[in-house]
């Protein structure tokens, strides 16, 4: 059973560090089409990568990649 509809708009995290606004164009097999709205192209994507809001998106990122504290440190000549 599909967690959106055609027309729905939702956010689409990619290689797990950036975000994008895409439209649902299709669902068939788990996979839904999607259309990016910045570029007009499109993909087939599982249900695991959209998420409905922005902030959920986010979370995801987060998730999948803490933030740790950079061990570079500058040496002053």
């Amino acid at each position: 059973m599909a967690k959106f509809n055609v027309g729905d708009t939702v956010y689409l995290v990619e290689s797990n560090r950036m975000i994008r606004e895409v439209l649902i164009v299709k669902y068939s097999g788990g996979f839904y089409t999607i259309r990016f709205n910045d570029s007009g192209g499109g993909i087939k994507v599982r249900e695991h990568r959209l998420h409905a809001l922005k902030e959920e998106a986010e979370n995801a990122i987060e998730k999948a990649h803490p933030r740790q504290k950079s061990t570079w440190t500058r040496w002053d000549l």
